[in-house]
């Protein structure tokens, strides 16, 4: 399948990740590039997709960058592990519900390699984990879509600082924890990449829509 993989091991910066990804979506567009698929880490910054809403701001002195992904408010920072996409919808149906569940399926299978239980929440897209009585979010989605491409991607909590998240109301969830992968087991980082490349891109086959 044609798609490019790309990683980056140094943090990169949003504003020049964001630029590159919508030069990457006009071409996908107009049929002049592969779709991608990059991983990536952000120094801490904290951003908004378009339900956004000011009362999920708790510490009023933190700058928030309002995005064009769906969904609400977050927080990116190093130890977090970060997925971008462009992916072409057009080749798999122009079915925007079943891209999510596969982004969903692609990281579920991915911790259920590392013997970890993960799940989805229709109500509250993004993966969940069981943890000491109580459902955390350990991975957020935000996407997208312009003439059937889809793009921005989701996030995972690896080892990242937790209390980054007490400053906003993550995802705009009340009553809800943030759980890193590092508190339930001491997966190595690079593994559990290679992992969800090989899982990402077996799931978003084009095959696998017909």
């Amino acid at each position: 399948m044609s798609i490019e993989i790309k990683r980056s091991i140094k943090p990169v910066d949003y504003y020049y990740a964001i630029n590159l990804l919508e030069k990457r979506l006009e071409k996908v567009i107009n049929n002049r590039a592969k779709e991608l698929i990059w991983f990536l880490e952000h120094n801490k910054i904290y951003t908004a997709g378009t339900s956004f809403k000011e009362s999920d701001v708790l510490d009023k002195s933190i700058k928030v960058i309002k995005t064009s992904r769906g969904g609400k408010i977050t927080c990116h920072a190093p130890g977090q592990l970060i997925c971008y996409f462009v992916i072409d919808l057009s080749k798999r149906k122009k079915d925007i519900r079943k891209f999510i569940i596969t982004l969903e399926n692609s990281i579920i299978d991915t911790f259920k390699q590392f013997n970890i239980l993960s799940k989805s929440d229709r109500k509250n897209i993004g993966i969940w984990i069981d943890h000491n009585k109580e459902t955390k979010k350990i991975g957020a989605i935000g996407i997208k879509v312009r003439k059937w491409i889809a793009y921005h991607g989701f996030s995972i909590n690896i080892n990242n600082d937790p209390n980054d998240f007490n400053k906003i109301i993550p995802c705009g969830i009340k009553h809800k924890k943030i759980i890193l992968l590092n508190d339930i087991s001491k997966v190595n980082y690079d593994e559990f990449i290679r992992k969800l490349e090989k899982n990402l891109i077996k799931n978003l086959s084009v095959s696998n829509y017909f």
